[in-house]
């Protein structure tokens, strides 16, 4: 099994570019399932995430070629009833997806259980019950099966903002006859990258970054040429980096209006230093990290809520900055009850933190974090990431084993750090 060994407190410095949006570039490779004719994708991230996706889509009769690095064209003109992978399937969150488009184009589908990170209970029931508003029968026994002679627009309501399930709904409304609205939506900006992309491929969806979304179906779509925006939370993780590393760090193409929440945070509540110099962000060296208390003294938080609220997936690497922060602050992970628990791994390393339950913990710093040589397995994505950034901060040698699950989210992450001056090794 692939690992990291890192050689941590070394300067972290220069010039990083982001990849595309994971969270985007899979649910844009899904709506490839909506046309006979070419989808053509550009920075498109070269993640294991997204290699799974195209398999499942190649299982599913779709031509996927790759004529460069970054730009991935698919066309489903071949697209066929096939039973799928359930190995696969279970590879990654992303294969829910397929439900919608299917179900829009053929009517049918059966779909093996979803995977991805086991981060606490990840409800499929939004999807289920959007598509069962769209007029669909819906049925799970082991295998999701769904059937629906033509989907039919509907007034919903999700019953929670689920991103993926969003997603979903949005690709089987565009085929559907008549208008739905879907109420409650998330509005990530994933999620507008795929309204947007759906509409140059001629579909009908007004509302593009609000929580309720109008579509106005129609009878098929054509092919686009669309180009996935930078990934957030990559951006995100570079500033916690640059936060608790010496060394300034340039992170390019950027998109400003995508940070307002994640500068906040890390600007007014942890005290880090940046700015914007046209289209890069920039974070100075020698930061001095203070946790700033609210008015009159009490305890901050930080805590992740839906867009454009502080996103989830950046609640581990906040939790790490504040373990070089001078003051107290509370760490409240809403959504996943079991994503916390990689802190018992910082706990060794050092860092003063209080596991108060499975969603919350309370992080007193700064502390001296200590390289941790024994093997620490990545729990996922985001975690693993995390990790990472305590073991760079840290002096001395560490180790972190499971890095397919980094790998997932994050590309060609080591040669990006070597490029900044990081000791990282793949072994």
């Amino acid at each position: 099994m692939d690992r990291f060994i890192i050689e941590g407190g070394r300067p972290i410095e220069g010039r990083v570019t982001p990849s595309g949006n994971k969270n985007a570039a899979l649910p844009l490779l899904a709506a490839a399932l909506l046309t006979d004719e070419t989808l053509i994708l550009r920075n498109v991230p070269s993640i294991r995430d997204v290699q799974t996706l195209c398999e499942l889509l190649a299982d599913l009769g779709l031509t996927v070629r790759q004529p460069e690095l970054h730009t991935i064209e698919i066309t489903g003109g071949g697209l066929r009833h096939a039973t799928l992978d359930p190995e696969r399937c279970r590879q990654i969150r992303a294969s829910i997806l397929l439900a919608g488009p299917l179900l829009a184009r053929t009517g049918h589908v059966e779909l093996p259980p979803p995977g991805g990170d086991i981060i606490g209970r990840r409800r499929i029931d939004t999807h289920l019950r959007a598509m069962e508003n769209l007029g669909a029968q819906v049925s799970m026994d082991g295998t999701i099966v769904m059937r629906a002679r033509g989907l039919k627009g509907a007034d919903m309501v999700l019953d929670e903002m689920s991103v993926t399930g969003t997603e979903n709904a949005l690709l089987a409304a565009v085929l559907a006859q008549g208008t739905s609205i879907i109420r409650n939506a998330a509005s990530e900006p994933h999620v507008q990258d795929l309204a947007n992309c759906l509409n140059q491929m001629g579909a009908h969806i007004q509302g593009v970054g609000t929580n309720t979304l109008t579509v106005e179906g129609v009878d098929h779509l054509h092919g686009a040429d669309f180009r996935v925006s930078p990934d957030y939370v990559e951006i995100g993780s570079w500033i916690g980096l640059g936060s608790i590393t010496e060394g300034e760090l340039r992170i390019c193409c950027v998109e400003p209006e995508h940070l307002r929440m994640t500068r906040l945070i890390f600007e007014q509540r942890l005290g880090a230093k940046m700015w914007l110099d046209g289209e890069d962000l920039v974070i100075p060296g020698g930061q001095c990290l203070e946790i700033r208390d609210d008015a009159g003294g009490s305890v901050p938080k930080i805590d992740d809520m839906p867009w454009p609220g502080f996103p989830a997936d950046l609640m581990s690497i906040a939790l790490v900055v504040a373990t070089q922060a001078r003051g107290t602050i509370l760490i409240h992970e809403k959504m996943f009850e079991s994503r916390m628990y990689f802190v018992d791994r910082l706990i060794d390393m050092g860092a003063r933190i209080v596991l108060c339950d499975p969603h919350r913990a309370v992080v007193v710093g700064p502390s001296r974090l200590r390289a941790d040589p024994t093997g620490m397995p990545s729990p996922d994505i985001r975690a693993g990431m995390a990790l990472l950034l305590a073991a760079l901060a840290a002096e001395g040698r560490s180790i972190i084993s499971n890095i397919r699950q980094i790998d997932r989210g994050y590309e060609r992450l080591d040669d990006k750090l070597r490029a900044l001056g990081a000791s990282i090794e793949r072994a």
